[in-house]
């Protein structure tokens, strides 16, 4: 069945995929650029993520969409396993998006312009003015029930396990008073880990766990005041953080449980 499936990848699903990514990057450019970003933006890649791991053969459990208000806008935080996660979320999640990336993904030929298009934000970080118009562009993105998708980690495991969480997108959701919603990805790192690349898959289920939103601890009065008020925010900031972090590790196997550092991050 291993020789089966590797011959099934290349021979069919591989060159099905390859045009149906083509596809999906022209029409996002043409029709974000033509039409709405919020539908073009995220519909086309959202049927392009299911064919990526329904052509795959790989079997997709959804759990808690039932937790989220669809007229709310969230901070999303996940896990991140592999590059699956990708598929997994734009495919599965139920809800339309955004994705917080890194700046050097822009330069990815026609990808970088299809995520541009689309308004996913591209995080730069080479000084404060420039991290003020990250929070600028994510404040007009997230309302009316768009919301953001961050991976704290970063970078993608090499082990399976989780390594720290940065505390940006617990800033930005603290910042723009949006509720913060844990994600648990199993089953990414299993069919393919970082270190084999774009080659070929292993067959294993993937889930993806959404959680019960944590709603923020301050309201947004408390911003402007002294540094007494900066540090409790700080800390409720950090509680958030560590909360999202413990939510997500509980439902990772326990092969996976417990902390490991990533020289990537």
């Amino acid at each position: 069945m291993h020789i089966l499936y590797r011959l099934y990848q290349l021979c069919v699903a591989a060159p099905l995929l390859l045009l149906v990514t083509i596809v999906t990057i022209l029409i996002t450019i043409v029709g974000c650029t033509f039409g709405k970003a919020r539908f073009w933006g995220y519909y086309p890649p959202m049927v392009w993520s299911r064919l990526m791991c329904w052509l795959m053969l790989l079997p997709v459990r959804v759990e808690g969409r039932e937790l989220l208000d669809t007229k709310q806008s969230y901070v999303y935080v996940a896990n991140h396993q592999g590059s699956y996660d990708i598929f997994l979320i734009y495919g599965f999640l139920g809800r339309s998006f955004r994705w917080m990336m890194k700046k050097s993904l822009r330069n990815i030929p026609l990808i970088g312009k299809a995520s541009e298009s689309a308004g996913h934000i591209f995080v730069d970080k080479s000084g404060p003015k420039a991290i003020h118009k990250t929070y600028e562009q994510a404040r007009q993105v997230l309302k009316d029930g768009v919301s953001l998708v961050v991976f704290p980690e970063g970078a993608r495991t090499f082990t399976g396990h989780m390594a720290k969480f940065r505390r940006g997108a617990f800033l930005l959701a603290d910042e723009l008073q949006l509720p913060v919603v844990p994600v648990t990805i199993d089953g990414s790192f299993d069919v393919l880990p970082r270190q084999r690349g774009f080659f070929f898959l292993t067959w294993h289920p993937l889930k993806l766990v959404i959680h019960a939103p944590i709603m923020p601890e301050q309201g947004a009065e408390s911003k402007e005041q002294g540094s007494k008020e900066q540090a409790e925010r700080n800390e409720a900031v950090h509680r958030i953080l560590e909360q999202s972090y413990d939510i997500i590790m509980r439902d990772l196997p326990a092969r996976h449980q417990g902390f490991v550092p990533n020289p990537d991050q």
